[in-house]
């Protein structure tokens, strides 16, 4: 997949995530947030054909979040993205699943 595709799959993602927690979906907002972090480390495995991780994103996610050699904050981010919450939406931490997304996109895109 080309930069340019993965960009816009990773924005539609984004934008679903904004709506959905716009409207107190706030599952769904994790889910989409989780979908565009995925893209992103898919693109940069797909540069990287060493690291066979799978394809689904929480799978991807669950090897980042464990790769000590990634940084702190990549790191805090998958793990924030992949902690089960509870069904009032309550995690053991702040999080803001997009922000989150940013952080991983951000760095598996190297932007």
């Amino acid at each position: 997949m080309e930069i340019e595709q993965v960009r816009a799959s990773i924005r539609r993602e984004l934008q679903a995530a904004e709506t959905a927690r716009a409207i107190g979906n706030h599952g769904k907002a994790r889910v989409c947030a989780r979908r565009a972090a995925g893209t992103a480390i898919g693109y940069w495995l797909a540069r990287h054909p060493e690291r066979v991780w799978g394809t689904d994103a929480m799978t991807r996610l669950g090897r980042v979040r464990e790769d000590t050699t990634f940084p702190a904050e990549v790191r805090q981010a998958a793990l924030r993205l992949t902690t089960k919450i509870t069904q009032q939406f309550t995690a053991p931490f702040s999080s803001d699943p997009l922000e989150d997304c940013r952080i991983l996109t951000s760095y598996f895109l190297g932007l």
